[in-house]
């Protein structure tokens, strides 16, 4: 009844058991997604079953109701469609135990093969596969537990790859700068001579995925020779009309034909099992053909413009998508799709904090940005507003005590978020040289997971490139993300006069399944307030 429909509630019954139906009836009210619309019967009969009782969901295609002769019993029609669904319930319980059970000629075949495969461990929680960007070891030498084997490009970092097991290197499955997925074939480690072959044989065997064997009527479809199936689409558009010979209409719909003066026996119905609707009536229009004029040729001619010709070549280049790009892609995705966002934009007066940096950085060992300002504004505004510092986890709401600010960081290859840690205990002065050695480790690859996880709070600033505001995607688990834009010159109302200022924008993007509009106005509110007046910062 609707595009997006997965059940429908049965709003109303209109008919009872036993009474007589006719084609064109309106046996029910069923409640949608979207509408509460009413249920046609196409067929002839009595109503002999109903099988959801009002108020009641059922699934698109579930059993409502049985039509059919007086004399006709329902428990063998009921116990008939049951029964149809055995034999499948079965061969699929048959196909699965096949599958599961293993051979008796794998069992034991690798258990005496001195040696060990190596598989890509999983080095962060979001990977889900590796690059081998170099190997330090070759096929044939010695290998000793704890000798690092390969560095693997995962989508946070660069790591080494150790050896746990002594050995020779038997054999390498994967090239330099190929990928692999997590538990995937690396390496074969053991003792010299033993039959590797075998060993990765078997590993494979354990990843082979199940092989389904398509139904028999899919196979049939696809042997049917061009003709037949010609035949087959063209028998779809007869679907508008029932075996008794009525067109399965809406009432909307034969109005509007009939208003038209359209045969509606000619209409192709789009609605369910063929039912013509309104749409299909407003859509269709007898054959009608138009051609041009002589003169209206002519015209065309006269109108030809010759245009120069342009040599010109298309080139383009293409990248292989690295590991930090792809996990940007899904878990960022992931998240616009599966979290509600909702957006909040705030002006802030920086005239005082722009004063207060000058004054801080005369005494501070490092220098202070106003990134490094914001990131302890926002800590402090969190330990005020605890509803904002959560995290979604599906069936329950994560209401974090401590406060750690992801900070977003602009990379060669994407993007990397490294924590602060515990940032409304710690001084500007702290968080300033902090940060400095998580960007520069960022830049360089040298983040270790501690580094990345853990966050309940991220700050996106793109101040520094001229941008004045724009909206961030939430980085998952958190509940919020503030992007934060430059700061300008702008006119200002003070004391009644207009006068130059310096103004920011921010933009709380909001988990609309944890934070409220007005628990996240409050948030910025006092972020706000603490960057107007930046003496409150440090109380």
């Amino acid at each position: 009844m609707s595009d997006t429909m997965e059940e429908g509630v049965i709003a109303s019954w209109l008919k009872k058991v036993g009474d007589v139906i006719k084609s064109g009836d309106v046996l029910a009210e069923v409640e949608t997604d979207k509408a509460t619309m009413e249920l046609e019967s196409y067929d002839d009969g009595v109503l002999l079953y109903i099988g959801v009782d009002e108020k009641n969901a059922v699934p698109v295609d579930g059993l409502i109701a049985i039509i059919g002769s007086k004399d006709e019993n329902v428990e063998e029609i009921l116990s008939g469609l049951k029964e149809d669904k055995v034999p499948q319930e079965k061969a699929e319980d048959e196909s699965e135990k096949l599958a599961e059970e293993p051979k008796e000629e794998d069992k034991d075949l690798t258990s005496e093969i001195n040696a060990v495969v190596i598989t890509m461990p999983r080095m962060s929680d979001t990977m889900t596969e590796g690059t081998i960007t170099s190997w330090h070891k070759k096929v044939g030498e010695q290998v000793k537990s704890g000798d690092v084997l390969a560095e693997v490009e995962t989508d946070k970092a660069t790591m080494e790859l150790e050896a746990y097991e002594d050995g020779n290197l038997l054999y390498i499955g994967v090239k330099e700068g190929e990928s692999v997925m997590v538990d995937g074939i690396l390496a074969v480690i053991g003792e010299k001579g033993a039959d590797y072959k075998k060993l990765i044989e078997a590993e494979l065997s354990k990843e082979a995925p199940k092989i389904i064997e398509e139904p028999a009527q899919i196979k049939k479809e696809e042997e049917l020779p061009p003709n037949k199936k010609e035949t087959s689409i063209s028998n779809q558009a007869q679907e508008s009309i029932s075996g008794n010979g009525r067109v399965k209409a809406s009432p909307l719909a034969k109005k509007l034909a009939e208003e038209l003066g359209y045969n509606i026996g000619e209409i192709t119905g789009s609605g369910d099992f063929g039912r013509i609707i309104k749409r299909d009536v407003e859509a269709y229009s007898p054959g009608i053909s138009i051609s041009k004029s002589q003169g209206d040729v002519e015209g065309d001619k006269l109108a030809t413009i010759e245009l120069p010709k342009i040599v010109a070549e298309e080139s383009f280049n293409e990248v292989s998508v690295s590991q930090m790009r792809k996990t940007i892609a899904k878990r960022l995705a992931e998240s616009k799709f599966s979290a509600p966002h909702f957006y909040l934009t705030m002006e802030i007066n920086m005239d005082r904090i722009v004063e207060a940096r000058i004054s801080m950085n005369e005494v501070s060992p490092v220098k202070i940005s106003f990134n490094d300002l914001i990131i302890k504004a926002a800590a402090a505004a969190l330990r005020r507003h605890p509803k904002v510092n959560a995290s979604w986890l599906e069936d329950k709401i994560r209401y974090n005590n401590h406060i750690h600010i992801g900070v977003a960081v602009a990379v060669e290859e994407g993007l990397l978020v490294p924590v602060v840690r515990f940032a409304d205990n710690k001084s500007v002065s702290h968080i300033a040289a902090e940060v400095k050695d998580l960007g520069a480790k960022a830049k360089n690859k040298q983040l270790q997971p501690n580094d990345w996880e853990g966050n309940t709070f991220t700050i996106s600033n793109l101040g520094m490139f001229g941008i004045e505001e724009f909206t961030a995607i939430i980085n998952p688990p958190d509940a919020c993300i503030m992007a934060v834009g430059g700061i300008k010159e702008a006119p200002i109302v003070k004391n009644g006069e207009i006068v130059p200022g310096k103004i920011m924008k921010v933009t709380l993007s909001c988990d609309h399944r944890v934070v409220d509009g007005a628990t996240g106005a409050a948030f910025l509110q006092t972020f706000k307030e603490l960057l107007e007046d930046p003496v409150r910062i440090l109380i």
